[in-house]
């Protein structure tokens, strides 16, 4: 049975080795800190942590060695990059137009009767321009993989065996945070996701938005911009029915009961889940989702907090 925990942050209060006794796993670890890029190898603390051993599978470094040694590879890459961002800042800008229409339907105070069509009109232009971007993005991801098979590539696949021969000897892998976007590239770059199968996973921050079906990225107060979730993309889709929002004590106005209705309509019928420190889930396959500690978000507009019961 396939087993992914996601946790929340771990930095200020980090809980994943209460996460691994309750899942009774007593072996050694393999790392994915890629998305904390130069500083990937600084596992001293999750070591620590863990108090057992912890193989950095390195995909950071793994993927800048693909990219010195073959420089083809790293232009086809570079121009895949390249287009991504174009298609992402027109999608942004599509979004700003339709997140402000649906947050005037959601101010509106005419009678019920006629705004509500209204507003699940203006849902679902988000939920169709949030699709028509995740195709978009797939498409060209999908024939950027057509053309350049990076797995067959000479260098990649001498990486992937080592990655494989790493994790042939680990009884799980944890995922840590950071940058997103570099986290979830270089995880498809090695193609992970089929090495892991037998694993169970712990992920958390990052880690936990990109091995979840579509990684949204959020901020109500960023220090610039208007503050629209966007999707980024589909994310691994290791879990399923999960969209976990790590910080969002920091990056959600959870208070306002109109904007956490208009977040959880939005990318309905996956469950978004508040996920701050302490946070924690676990999705089985044979089982769905169980969420042990964190907020829901509701369709109400209402966040429902579940406390973990006392052992």
């Amino acid at each position: 049975m396939r087993r992914i925990v996601l946790l929340g942050p771990q930095r200020l209060k980090p809980t994943l080795i209460d996460a691994v006794k309750k899942l009774d796993v007593r072996g050694s670890f393999a790392a994915v800190t890629a998305g904390w890029q130069e500083r990937e190898d600084e596992i001293d603390e999750l070591s620590a942590h863990l108090d057992r051993p912890v193989e950095n599978l390195r995909l950071h470094a793994r993927g800048e060695d693909v990219f010195q040694r073959d420089p083809e590879l790293f232009l086809a890459y570079g121009d895949l990059l390249d287009r991504t961002r174009k298609i992402q800042d027109l999608y942004r800008s599509r979004v700003a137009f339709a997140k402000a229409a649906a947050r005037e339907m959601f101010a509106s105070t005419i009678d019920s009767d006629v705004l509500d069509p209204e507003i699940e009109s203006a849902i679902a232009t988000l939920r169709a321009l949030d699709e028509h971007h995740l195709r978009r993005i797939s498409k060209l991801r999908l024939a950027f993989e057509a053309e350049w098979r990076p797995s067959e590539r000479a260098v990649v696949a001498e990486h992937r065996a080592e990655i494989s021969e790493v994790l042939s000897q680990c009884e799980a892998i944890a995922i840590a945070g950071g940058h997103v976007q570099i986290l979830l590239d270089r995880l498809r770059l090695f193609d992970i996701a089929p090495m892991t199968t037998h694993l169970p996973v712990f992920a958390w921050s990052a880690g936990a938005m990109v091995v979840s079906e579509r990684v949204v990225l959020f901020h109500d107060f960023p220090p610039q911009g208007a503050g629209n979730a966007e999707v980024l993309s589909d994310g691994l889709g290791l879990c399923h029915g999960v969209l976990p929002l790590p910080h969002a004590k920091r990056r959600l106005n959870l208070d306002d009961a109109k904007r956490v209705s208009l977040f959880a309509r939005r990318f309905a019928p996956l469950t978004c889940v508040a996920m701050d420190e302490g946070a924690r889930a676990v999705w089985r396959d044979r089982g769905g989702l169980d969420v042990h500690e964190g907020k829901v978000i509701l369709a109400d507009g209402h966040v429902t907090e579940i406390v973990a019961s006392a052992p």
